[in-house]
């Protein structure tokens, strides 16, 4: 699986023609063709292209959603 750094992850942020990942404790995750991350966007509150570790933890739904989505990669320690 590749590897992406924050930079590279920005890039997927669902707009336009982009894909849309998200990363969450070091993986990277594609919800591009989720209905939920219509453009990039989730619930107006999150917003893919970056790591939503600290964000997810935070939501009030379990991170179990995450295994609808294929994994794809990896984020780079910085």
């Amino acid at each position: 699986m590749k590897e992406y750094s924050l930079e590279e992850l920005k890039q997927h942020n669902g707009s336009g023609k982009n894909k849309a990942y998200i990363a969450y404790d070091g993986l990277i995750y594609d919800v591009t063709g989720s209905f939920l991350w219509k453009s990039g966007k989730h619930q107006v509150s999150h917003y893919a292209g970056k790591d939503l570790t600290g964000e997810l933890d935070r939501a009030p739904h379990g991170i179990e959603f995450l295994n609808r989505f294929p994994v794809i990669g990896y984020l780079k320690k910085s």
